[in-house]
């Protein structure tokens, strides 16, 4: 199905010298994006760095980004947060700009409990006019959404799609399973892990929000069309080709650190990220410069 496409990007946020929001640079980078693969693109997420966004900040994003490509791709604010009240204002907000859908992750540092979280989601999708998907992402927020709980959240008709960043793909196996055992399979779920594609893709997902389809977007897309296909031989070899390069893209350091030191390698106009991240050490970049030549990008 992939509602909203098969390969949405969890874009970058670009960044001017001396730290400012880089307008100009958004719009040519969502551009490039959907020039290369991205059927749509997930604005101010955490790959994004949406805890040092500004609310202002967010807004003038996301009107950039509709501005450049929201004729031609799904745009998804990244709106989600701790306090749920502040949540739905924004969510309020962003409706009003014209964006197509909201991601919201789970509340971080808090960590509600299962009920808590169902109550969280249920308040922020009964006040919302757009579709949510749901962004389960344990390892950041310290609470993961349970499959029972994601499960009773995919009956809301405003909640309609999970990002799914928990780290096993047979734990995704067992949600696509609980959801269509409950008849939910117009639910659906994207891979939130680079890395866990193709894992994942045999695990029921419809698509995934990259990081990587930065830099290898047509690529990526032809992995998960291939696998639709039922070419899963080349969706393998794909898979296989850069299975390295995306595993030092995730995982050299606190992304978006070695994302957007590789887009700016490539070209690209990002900048570089807001504290409390950094940009790579020497050795960090001497790793991110040769993953990129070892798959032709420099």
């Amino acid at each position: 199905m992939a509602r909203f496409g098969q390969v949405l990007t969890a874009m970058v946020t670009p960044f001017a010298t001396g730290g400012s929001l880089n307008v100009d640079g958004a719009k040519k980078l969502a551009t490039h994006l959907v020039d290369n693969g991205s059927d749509g693109l997930v604005v101010a997420g955490t790959t994004g760095e949406s805890p040092v966004l500004t609310h202002d900040e967010k807004l003038r994003l996301f009107e950039a980004v509709l501005d450049s490509v929201g004729d031609r791709a799904t745009v998804i604010a990244g709106t989600g947060g701790p306090n749920t009240a502040e949540v739905i204002q924004l969510n309020k907000e962003v409706a009003a700009l014209g964006v197509h859908a909201l991601l919201v992750v789970t509340p971080y540092y808090s960590k509600p409990p299962q009920n808590g979280l169902l109550a969280h989601y249920r308040a922020i999708a009964d006040a919302s006019a757009l579709p949510i998907m749901l962004y389960d992402i344990p390892g950041r927020t310290g609470r993961r959404v349970e499959i029972p709980t994601m499960v009773e959240l995919a009956a809301h008709p405003q909640i309609v799609a999970d990002k799914d960043a928990v780290g096993d793909a047979s734990e995704t196996a067992r949600l696509r399973a609980a959801l269509d055992a409950a008849g939910q399979s117009d639910f659906e779920i994207y891979s939130g892990d680079d890395p866990m594609l193709l894992p994942h893709l045999a695990a029921g997902v419809v698509g995934i929000v990259s990081v990587c389809s930065h830099l290898i977007g047509v690529h990526i897309k032809k992995m998960v069309t291939e696998f639709e296909s039922g070419n899963v031989d080349e969706a393998k070899r794909i898979y296989f080709a850069y299975q390295n390069f995306m595993s030092v893209i995730m995982g050299l350091t606190a992304s978006p650190i070695p994302v957007k030191a590789a887009a700016a390698m490539i070209g690209l106009d990002v900048g570089e990220p807001r504290l409390p991240m950094v940009p790579p050490t020497s050795d960090e970049s001497k790793k991110i410069r040769a993953a990129l030549e070892q798959v032709g990008l420099l």
